[in-house]
């Protein structure tokens, strides 16, 4: 197993993932160091958006880390990494507006957002269990067990796949914000917009990856059904 073919199938993914965290990293690293003419930190920034949305129920809290900023619909808190937090650059605005743009969906129950909170404990538990679940079917030479493992897994690959609109729209929601606002200069949406671009391609990434995972657990198995 440790050698077989279908291992060349992760390699799409792994380049562009590779890609994808190159490219964020460096617009990140690029927009850091352009401040926005307003000059108020991005903590301060998403409230004010917010506010004008009518979402005043929003706390805003440091956390550690580099580009781990979140927001929490539980608690209707918004994470931002300590280069994000106090900082007025361009690209620390628009990713805490990103994560605003997940806080306006949870105001509007969208879809997706819904879909993806209540998902987090099954995916949780099948990723933990796939693994284990489908090497046992391998072992065993057992093909429920083998299946068993697939279907685990395949809940993260619906779990990345959900993700993917609930991501471009909180940044479609925060370019809307932002241009709204009145607050930015077309220039520094701009900038905005390719720090935005980057970010989602991650999640494009992550997608592909562990669909390919999936295509090849798939394909283990029904080797092992005709050997």
């Amino acid at each position: 197993m440790y050698f077989h073919w279908t291992y060349l199938l992760l390699l799409p993914g792994l380049i562009l993932g590779l890609w994808a965290q190159a490219r964020v990293k460096s617009a990140y690293a690029k927009y850091s160091k352009v401040p926005t003419e307003r000059g108020e930190p991005a903590a301060a920034v998403v409230l004010e958006l917010l506010h004008q949305q009518g979402v005043d129920d929003m706390t805003v809290t440091p956390i550690s880390g580099e580009l781990t900023d979140h927001f929490d619909p539980k608690t209707n808190n918004l994470g931002l990494s300590q280069g994000v937090y106090g900082s007025s650059s361009v690209a620390a605005v628009g990713i805490a507006a990103h994560e605003a743009g997940h806080a306006l969906q949870k105001k509007d129950n969208y879809g997706p957002l819904a879909l993806r909170s209540v998902m987090v404990p099954a995916v949780n538990i099948g990723s933990t269990a796939a693994w284990p679940i489908f090497v046992l079917g391998l072992l065993f030479s057992w093909q429920p067990l083998l299946w068993a493992g697939i279907i685990c897994f395949g809940l993260a690959v619906l779990f990345a796949l959900i993700t993917l609109p609930v991501e471009f729209d909180a940044s479609r929601r925060a370019m809307a914000m932002l241009s709204n606002s009145g607050f930015f200069t077309q220039a520094e949406e701009a900038g905005v917009k390719k720090v935005l671009t980057a970010a989602a391609m991650t999640y494009v990434a992550s997608f592909v990856s562990v669909l390919l995972q999936l295509l090849r657990l798939i394909l283990i198995a029904n080797s092992r059904r005709r050997d």
